[in-house]
């Protein structure tokens, strides 16, 4: 049986860059900019012979639990008690601060195996980062650089002597390798022709896609029973699609989030500019796409442009009107909206329209037998 491995620590220690290369691909967005990561993301891990679930985390802060960052730690939280091993990353070039405390404590208290691992080794001045992580607790810091690669064959002895040789190499060999959290690769992405051809065995892939606080990540998190995704009244929460799997009437799907999509001339920001990236390449390669409207302010300019995207890629498309218990004349109003469908939208003539609720549920399997 594969084993669980959460990256864990502070916010911008390198916890991305880690996931991206133990995948082997630019899964999770990487920037400068602290907090980039905020759901937590499954990838399939190989570290030479070893091969391992990687869950990347958003970095830990201490905030109140109705907050933010205390939704996001609530997150990360969820990874650590899924996991079996968590690799607890410090950046040994700024060194400890308050935070790597804190997070050593709450990593104690769980009393699940972990690994120390002090990022960024290879920059001048590390060496006192380093040599004070041992002042933790939680045992000799393995020192690596994720960014160069460096220090990988150590990380792997680590993570053996913490896991144990019989779960770090079962005699089972798997039926099958896992997938990973993409649909496709980014080389893929860029040469469609060369994708793999369909295969109605795997999972149907569906993208849910919409302008920022619209219920994307509300929806998902109804379909799933579980609050898996990081959902609150601020706008922009997701920054990079997370796909999770799913199953419909015994039929294996595999659900994309993707960040909110404002117009191309309010986005200016290099990370909103990765955010809105990746969600294209969602579309690009899903089978059915459910475009979210905030059915209280619906056919905003940028509704219109996203459905127009979606129908030049050539998708199966639904129209997924949310927030449907905010509606208060609802024979009115669902009569105003298909008419505006066809008089705003003639290119997508035909194209299913479903009112739905992700915060209540109600419409949900109406919106599923549409798409599927």
């Amino acid at each position: 049986m594969n084993f669980k491995v959460a990256i864990v620590g502070r916010p911008n220690v390198g916890k991305s860059t880690l996931f991206n290369r133990l995948v082997g691909q630019k899964l999770a967005l990487v920037d400068d900019t602290p907090g980039v990561t905020r759901d937590r993301r499954p990838g399939e891990a190989r570290l030479f012979d070893l091969r391992f679930t990687i869950i990347d985390t958003a970095g830990l802060e201490e905030a109140a639990a109705d907050t933010l960052p205390g939704r996001m730690r609530a997150q990360t939280e969820a990874a650590i008690d899924e996991a079996d091993l968590s690799l607890f990353l410090i950046d040994a070039k700024a060194g400890l601060t308050p935070a790597d405390a804190t997070l050593a404590e709450l990593l104690r208290r769980r009393g699940k195996p972990v690994v120390l691992v002090a990022n960024k080794a290879e920059a001048r001045g590390s060496d006192a980062g380093f040599y004070d992580a041992f002042t933790l607790g939680l045992g000799e810091p393995c020192p690596i650089s994720a960014e160069h690669g460096q220090g990988m064959n150590d990380l792997r002895e680590a993570i053996i002597e913490a896991i144990g040789e019989d779960r770090a190499f079962p005699k089972e060999e798997p039926a099958e390798e896992a997938l990973t959290d993409v649909m496709l690769t980014r080389e893929e992405a860029e040469n469609p022709e060369e994708a793999a051809p369909y295969d109605d065995s795997k999972p149907l892939r569906v993208a849910i896609v919409g302008r920022p606080n619209a219920g994307k990540s509300t929806l998902i998190n109804r379909y799933l029973g579980e609050e898996r995704l990081l959902t609150g009244p601020e706008a922009g929460i997701t920054r990079d699609s997370i796909s999770v799997e799913w199953e419909w009437r015994g039929r294996p799907i595999k659900l994309f989030d993707t960040a909110g999509m404002r117009r191309k001339a309010r986005v200016v920001e290099k990370l909103e500019k990765l955010s809105v990236s990746d969600a294209l390449r969602a579309i690009r390669f899903a089978e059915c796409v459910v475009i979210v409207f905030d059915a209280t302010i619906p056919f905003e300019k940028q509704d219109l442009q996203i459905v127009d995207l979606v129908l030049r890629e050539g998708r199966a498309a639904v129209i997924a009107f949310n927030k449907w218990d905010m509606i208060e004349d609802r024979q009115q109003v669902l009569a105003d909206l298909r008419e505006k469908t066809e008089r705003l939208l003639p290119q997508a003539r035909g194209i299913r329209a479903v009112p739905i609720s992700g915060e209540r549920g109600t419409g949900l399997d109406k919106l599923m037998q549409a798409g599927a």
